[in-house]
This record gives structure tokens, C-alpha cells and sequence, in this order.
């Protein structure tokens, strides 16, 4: 069997460190003892973006923020499914992520960086979110292994009721707010009820119809972003 090579080590602002691993022509970045990506298993990261364009339907000009570059999976299935007019802004915090893209990666991204509806952005997705009222149609936040800061504790904010409120705020109506993870969070579908959204869990395999099960909230903003309403007491 090929062995990994260590290609190249990156600070995550405020974390901990990532490490891209070569073997032949298969890619992984890893965070610690834990593999956040590999590019043999794409396929929960591209249904994150197929999956929230479904949502979206025929919206002529679609605002997309994806939270994450990664290994660009996500974006690339954004670009198959927009029209020309779609913009798609992509936040990456970790400057390294970016230079694997164009440098080590550049084969895997194609040209999606270069496509005109693409702006890439140095920086923290949660700064993006922050600042936009009714900006976007869809957010999408692939930035760790679930609505948890693994690579980078300051990533709970996300997931945190501030951070979901914050989220709806940035969403036009009837937007769609879509997390991936690697695994289940009962706590996180609670959170993004109590934000106003309707929330629906898919269970979709690492690649193709096999590999692991990984989840996909698709989060929708209610009419005005209501919370949901208590559910009354189960009778006994």
C-alpha cells in the first residue's frame, strides 16, 4: 500500500492545527487524530449543496454563503446546480486551505474558483453572517464535524441560539440554513426550532451508497422567523 505523505501543516486562528496528507492520488485533511475530509468520499458534501438548492427551486438570482472551503466539493456541486446569474461567496478562515486549493488540490477544484459567480473570502464565516440583513437565500456551514468546534472552540457560536439568531437575521425569507455533520445532535435540532426554523434531518452516505451515514440540517426561516411554538405535554 502507498504510505501518506505529509504535505503541509496550518494554524486554524484560535484552534488547533490541520495537516494535508497525500496518498497517490487521494487527499485528507486532518485535524488532530480526526479525518475532516478525503477526497475518495465526497458525497454528504456535495449533497449539502444539492440538497439546499432542491430547497431553493427556481429563484432566478440566488445569494449563496457557503462557511468552509474545504476541498471544494460543496461548491462545485453549488455551481453545477445555479443559473448564471447565482452569486457564491465562500468564507475560508484557515489562508493555508486556500493556497491547498490552488497549489496541491488545484486538479480537484478545477476552475471553480475562477468562475465569475464565485467570490472567495479570507476570513471568518461568522463575520459574513453577522453582517448581512436578509443578504442571502442559503447559508451553508461545513466548518467542522458538526454543530461543535472541534478544529476551533469559537466555532460553537454558530450553533449557539445568538448564533442561529443571527443566521435567520442574515437569510431572506424562506431561506435555508444547512449544516453538515458527521454524526446525530438531538440538542441542535431543539436550537434551530427555538431559532424559527422548520428543520428537516437528511441521512446521507459518505459516498454514494456506501460509507458512513453523515447529517444534513436543512433548516428553513419561517414568516418572519417565529420560533416554534411549545409543544403541549404528552398525556400519560
Amino acid at each position: 500500500m502507498i504510505p501518506w505523505t505529509l504535505l503541509d501543516t496550518a494554524h486554524v486562528p484560535d484552534g488547533g492545527e490541520l495537516r494535508l496528507k497525500r496518498r497517490g492520488a487521494e487527499f485528507s485533511i486532518m485535524a488532530g487524530a480526526t479525518e475532516l475530509m478525503n477526497s475518495r468520499l465526497s458525497g454528504s458534501e456535495k449533497a449539502l449543496a444539492t440538497l439546499v438548492c432542491a430547497r431553493l427551486g427556481a429563484r432566478p438570482a440566488p445569494v449563496l454563503l457557503i462557511g468552509g472551503l474545504g476541498m471544494g466539493f460543496t461548491l462545485r456541486a453549488a455551481l453545477g446546480e445555479v443559473g448564471p446569474e447565482a452569486r457564491i461567496v465562500v468564507a475560508e478562515l484557515v489562508p493555508a486551505v486556500i493556497d491547498w486549493a490552488r497549489g496541491p488540490m488545484a486538479e480537484i477544484f478545477g476552475d471553480s474558483l475562477d468562475d465569475p459567480r464565485v467570490t472567495l473570502q479570507e476570513g471568518d464565516v461568522a463575520r459574513l453572517i453577522g453582517a448581512g440583513r436578509a443578504a442571502y437565500d442559503a447559508i451553508l456551514l461545513d466548518v467542522d464535524n458538526g454543530p461543535g468546534g472541534l478544529t476551533r472552540a469559537a466555532n460553537d457560536g454558530l450553533y449557539s441560539p445568538a448564533g442561529l439568531g443571527a443566521a435567520s437575521a442574515a437569510l431572506r425569507p424562506g431561506g435555508v440554513l444547512a449544516v453538515w455533520s458527521s454524526a446525530p445532535d438531538s440538542g441542535f435540532t431543539g436550537r434551530l426550532r427555538q431559532a424559527g426554523f422548520s428543520v428537516e434531518e437528511a441521512r446521507v452516505r459518505a459516498h454514494g451508497k456506501s460509507g458512513a451515514r453523515h447529517v444534513i440540517w436543512l433548516a428553513e426561516k419561517r414568516a418572519g422567523g417565529a420560533p416554534a411554538a411549545p409543544r403541549p405535554p404528552r398525556r400519560s
